[in-house]
């Protein structure tokens, strides 16, 4: 019978980490250094950059509006940040919460130096939560003359960066979810995606449906001052404050890592697909649409990480004047949906009233965070039975992108239905090409209200958003951008979706539609494509005090 005690090895490992834990309890972030102050390009210097040239003839012939282009494909979203980062002439202004040390993200530090080597300045502000593994890289950038790298609410424990959530966990699980990438302050992307393979399809494994919009015109200064915010605030900590100064032959060294990866088969390969791309082939053309419309743009104020921030700066309370009340329909799309009770309430009260509310997230295949899902699925009997429209992404679907070719080739397969071949823009379905992957999961964030307005940034309908995590997002008030949401998920949800509904016994019950001809349905009252044991986790966990966390 083996022995119940634990391993001396194992037990002295444990109690050292236990020490170290107590050890570090009180310790904190140093005060915060002088730091250089910087601003983004005011209008006229913005307007002298060849950018501002080539888009000022637009913005003239369209006072007041905002040029918007979504970025629903993985390719088109990974261009655009590309040609950006080397269309700039002064400023870049680059805001995330996860860059991956991974092919897409060592292809855009790559981008971010080159742009730095011809003079562009580079600003770039990341959540520490999500650059594991890349203080070297980080440190060795900062480091280049043009180039400053700053860490929002960083972790002083460097290794492991994990202990810091335990010793002081009130400060590090709030984070900086915002994302945006600026040149010359005259074009910015805003939406879900972070930097990595997963929201860029050049990986084999499990890609997300997501969505960005590229904006010029008349909101992009907001955007831009809204980085300046953020760059100034007090969890914006240089990271040459908290990571040691490196030897010249290692920043070097990097540098020249950097450029050798962006040069490997693999990472050639994808920018090989990329430039095919429907996406880059219009923008070199000049022939890119762009809906011009008014646009706002709704953030949280970065004192929220530290509790300082006034209710009526937070994105939730600007949004809700902007957006207006719903009076005929609500299209949401959430990927991390936990709606608790008060929103189950709202939801119900606008069945009331007249309002059909249709609500897309993640299936338990399909989600990366369990812990949400059971935050979630609490509320799905509570929805159902007040009248709301309940889908749940499947995992098994392609959402690799299509090159021009296969584009062009299904459109003209296309003619003659009495449908034109629709765009997945609005949900990132993606259409779909000869390389798989294993697997899909939501993390577009976006909603569309009576086919008129629509939201488009990196809020999630839970309360980590709501209270803990700063966001950021568009309003856009165009019929045909909100339109196409709508659409889009009329005809896609039953290829890409469980429909989940109540029985005649009020049992939850999953139906799904077979993509291929004859089409035929199949309904299950187990959860699609999990086991038991995942399914006993996730009840477990549903019954833990975390929805607060979520």
């Amino acid at each position: 019978m083996p022995s119940l005690s634990p391993h001396p090895a194992s037990a002295a490992a444990l109690v050292a980490a236990l020490l170290l834990s107590a050890s570090l309890a009180g310790c904190g972030l140093p005060p915060m250094p002088p730091r250089a102050a910087s601003q983004a390009l005011d209008t006229q210097q913005a307007l002298q950059t060849r950018l501002g040239q080539a888009l000022q003839p637009l913005q003239q012939a369209h006072p007041d509006l905002s040029g918007i282009h979504a970025l629903s494909d993985a390719y088109a979203a990974y261009a655009a940040r590309a040609l950006l980062a080397r269309a700039a002439e002064r400023t870049l202004d680059v805001q995330y919460y996860i860059w991956r040390n991974d092919i897409t993200g060592h292809l855009l530090f790559d981008e971010l130096l080159r742009a730095a080597d011809r003079g562009v300045r580079v600003r770039l502000l990341l959540d520490d939560g999500g650059t594991s593994g890349m203080d070297s890289m980080l440190a060795a950038l900062d480091q280049h003359p043009a180039i400053e790298v700053r860490l929002f609410n960083p972790f002083a424990l460097r290794t492991p960066k994990y202990l810091g959530y335990l010793t002081e966990f009130s400060r590090t699980q709030r984070r900086m979810h915002n994302k945006s990438f600026t040149a010359d302050s005259q074009a910015s992307i805003v939406g879900g995606r972070n930097i990595g393979d997963e929201y860029f399809a050049a990986t084999d494994g499990v890609l997300f449906a997501d969505l960005d919009v590229m904006a010029i015109g008349a909101v992009v200064p907001s955007i831009s001052r809204e980085f300046d915010r953020y760059w100034a605030s007090a969890s914006a900590y240089p990271v040459a404050s908290l990571l040691p100064v490196m030897p010249d032959y290692a920043v070097q060294h990097a540098y020249e890592g950097l450029h050798a990866d962006a040069s490997r088969p693999e990472a050639q390969a994808y920018v090989h697909a990329v430039a095919q791309s429907r996406f880059s082939q219009d923008l070199v053309a000049g022939s890119l649409p762009l809906q011009w419309a008014p646009a706002t743009l709704v953030s949280d104020d970065p004192a929220k990480v530290l509790s300082q921030a006034q209710p009526q700066h937070l994105l939730l309370p600007q949004l809700l004047p902007v957006i207006g009340e719903p009076q005929k329909q609500l299209d949401l799309i959430s990927p991390y949906f936990v709606p608790t009770e008060a929103g189950v309430n709202a939801f119900a009260q606008l069945q009331r009233q007249g309002v059909r509310v249709r609500i897309l997230t993640n299936s338990l295949e399909a989600t990366d965070v369990a812990a949400v899902h059971a935050g979630y699925e609490k509320y799905r009997k509570p929805l159902l039975q007040s009248g709301v429209q309940l889908y749940e992404m499947r995992r098994q679907l392609d959402l690799r992108p299509q090159t021009a070719a296969a584009q062009a080739a299904a459109a003209a397969a296309a003619k003659g239905e009495k449908r034109a071949a629709p765009s997945p823009a609005a949900v990132g379905s993606g259409a779909g090409s000869s390389a798989g992957s294993s697997g899909a999961s939501l993390h577009a964030k976006t909603f569309a209200i009576d086919g008129q307005r629509l939201f488009v940034g990196s809020f999630n309908f839970d309360p980590r958003s709501a209270l803990l995590n700063t966001e950021l997002g568009l309003v856009i008030e165009d019929a045909a951008m909100a339109g196409e949401i709508t659409q889009s998920l009329d005809q896609h949800l039953p290829r890409m979706a469980y429909q989940v509904q109540l029985n005649e016994k009020q049992q939850l019950s999953w139906t799904s539609q077979n993509p291929q001809p004859p089409h035929e349905k199949q309904t299950t009252t187990t959860e699609p494509g999990t086991t038991w044991w995942q399914r006993v986790m996730v009840r477990i966990l549903s019954w833990l005090p975390i929805e607060g966390f979520l």
